[in-house]
């Protein structure tokens, strides 16, 4: 632990007093000296020792704070694993292990590993877990993610995994029916949208990432940040053997997804739970449209359907709240018979009756949490751990990517990250440069959600309808939207243009054919709701808010947008 440097003792209350204030020769005046250079002496002595028994006390409270973080309740020797000193040893930067600790390697985790360390850095990235993930979200990339896959060197991760091409999107409503087609006419024949099993695809990342001799994968779980003055200089693990270690890089990034158990002093945390998925995996049936995501209008939430092989396509259930029908009792079962089935695709419901009866069914919370970072020298969220979203729109892996290829792009060039002052200011660039693609696709996803689900209310059904219809009309009033969901157009301008053009259609649709009392203040409802924060499109100025409207709508008036990258030899 490194020790403050103790500050130089005060001049003692002799040395106060000049050699010729003490020819005095009143008595009362040498009295009155003598009181004076008590009273001085005593000022300073007391002064000297408050200020010893303050240093005392912050050494002793950084101490017992110290013990509790990082060895608190293990009986394992706590060591670096490059050095073997005490366990409290805290390096400056002079024993480091990496460049960047990155913890996890999920999709981001394993995607920022390959990124770094082709940038030459040395990259440690300690993950819970290396075995191939079972998850049932993550499987779909929209084509503004599968460009950035391109940028980053890693589109071939979805080689030999049977991923298939997504064009587009089906919405469907009772017995009609919406093509939402990407627009891809612009760009190389390759690029489209693609779903997959997450795991394989995770497990192609992770290997393509160890091939680099500067990348190294453990297994471990990282049970703590190791903080020293207010700055995070690595991270406490434990070993796949349960052994506890350490490892020190001046840059730790943490991307340990969804269920982190370090975002708590690195975000204000304000994770929403609105519904959750049911997942099921059907077997040997075609979709009513080959090759694209559907979405269906059902009640009381969406279904979504969508191919994750060339014989299985995943079917997820949206439920909402939080309270399940329960698994083990067969309740589940009965309400995906009674309640879902009839809703599904003639197409796939033989399929989907043989999936609930085969009894693999799987449950999901669906988060949705602003990104709120608490400014944390030496530390960055990334992924899930930082951000999410409802994945209704599939956008939760366009947003990571996007943001690794801004992250990248800003330390590009950083020598060392060393200068934990100027990497701060790196970080604060970052908050601002991701908002374009990440609040459009937050705020269309929970928009969306709040739009599709079916609702008593007359003035919300009028939206659903009016969403609908206004995606039916074609030309720019499909391709617009459909542009924001892919993430490639993410303008959070054209967004809200888009919900306030759905609005303003909406008042007119339900005027339609006579507009009467009742019918006039449907539309009043509908569009009070859009404009005072409630009701159908209440979601937008949430979200809006929490992302931040100057960095959403406004990045470029934000100081840090314009931040320029340090210049060459002035680090160390």
């Amino acid at each position: 632990m490194n020790h403050r440097r103790k500050d130089s003792h005060p001049p003692s209350a002799p040395q106060l007093i000049s050699s010729t204030n003490v020819l005095i020769f009143d008595r009362k005046n040498m009295q009155t000296t003598i009181d004076n250079s008590y009273i001085v002496g005593t000022f300073f002595v007391s002064l000297l020792g408050f200020l010893v028994l303050s240093v005392l006390r912050r050494r002793i409270s950084n101490s017992v704070s110290h013990s509790r973080k990082f060895v608190s309740g293990s009986s394992n020797r706590v060591r670096n694993r490059s050095n073997s000193t005490r366990g409290d040893f805290c390096p400056r930067y002079e024993s480091v292990d990496a460049d960047v600790i990155i913890v996890g390697a999920g999709v981001s985790g394993a995607a920022l590993a390959y990124a770094l360390g082709k940038e030459g850095r040395k990259i440690r990235v300690i993950e819970r877990d290396l075995t191939e993930p079972d998850r049932i979200v993550g499987e779909l990339l929209q084509p503004g993610g599968y460009l950035k896959l391109i940028e980053l060197g890693l589109e071939d991760c979805l080689e030999d995994i049977d991923a298939q091409r997504v064009h587009g999107y089906a919405l469907l409503k009772d017995e009609k029916s919406i093509i939402l087609p990407y627009s891809l006419e612009k760009l190389h024949s390759d690029v489209s949208g693609r779903s997959f099993h997450n795991g394989r695809f995770v497990q192609k990342m992770r290997k393509k990432a160890s091939t680099l001799p500067n990348v190294e994968l453990e297994q471990g779980t990282v049970t703590s940040l190791v903080e020293d003055e207010g700055t995070i200089r690595g991270v406490q693990y434990k070993t796949k053997s349960g052994e506890v270690m350490q490892a020190f890089a001046p840059l730790t990034i943490v991307c340990d997804g969804c269920f982190s158990n370090l975002r708590r002093c690195l975000c204000k945390k304000q994770v929403d739970v609105p519904s959750c998925f049911v997942g099921l995996v059907l077997e040997n049936c075609k979709l009513p449209y080959p090759n694209h995501g559907h979405v269906m209008l059902a009640d009381p939430s969406p279904i979504l359907f969508y191919p994750i092989s060339s014989s299985e396509i995943r079917c997820l259930v949206d439920i909402p709240g939080q309270k399940l029908p329960s698994l083990g009792n067969g309740d589940m079962a009965k309400y995906l018979k009674t309640v879902v089935a009839p809703q599904v695709p003639r197409e796939v419901y033989d399929a989907f009756i043989a999936a609930v009866d085969s009894g693999n069914i799987r449950t999901m919370p669906n988060r949705s949490m602003p990104a709120s970072p608490v400014r944390t020298p030496g530390v960055l969220l990334l992924g899930d751990a930082f951000n999410m979203r409802h994945p209704l729109t599939g956008g939760g892996m366009t947003v990571a990517l996007s943001d690794i290829v801004v992250l990248r792009d800003l330390l590009k060039p950083w020598h060392d990250f060393t200068d934990t002052y100027s990497l701060a200011k790196c970080v604060e660039s970052f908050y601002v440069l991701r908002k374009p693609m990440a609040s459009t696709i937050n705020t269309l996803a929970g928009a969306l959600y709040k739009v599709f689900c079916a609702s008593p209310d007359p003035a919300m059904k009028a939206m659903r309808e009016a969403c609908f219809d206004y995606l039916s009309l074609g030309g720019a009033c499909s391709s617009g939207p459909i542009g924001l969901l892919s993430g490639l157009n993410p303008s959070p301008i054209w967004l809200f243009l888009h919900f306030f053009a759905v609005a303003v259609y909406g008042f007119g649709r339900v005027l339609l054919p006579l507009p009467t009392p009742k019918r006039l203040w449907i539309g009043v409802r509908l569009i009070l709701d859009f404009i005072e924060n409630q009701g159908a499109s209440g979601i937008i100025f949430p979200i809006i808010k929490a992302e931040g409207v100057r960095q959403m709508f406004f990045p470029a008036s934000v100081p840090a947008y314009y931040r320029a990258p340090p210049k060459k030899g002035s680090q160390g």
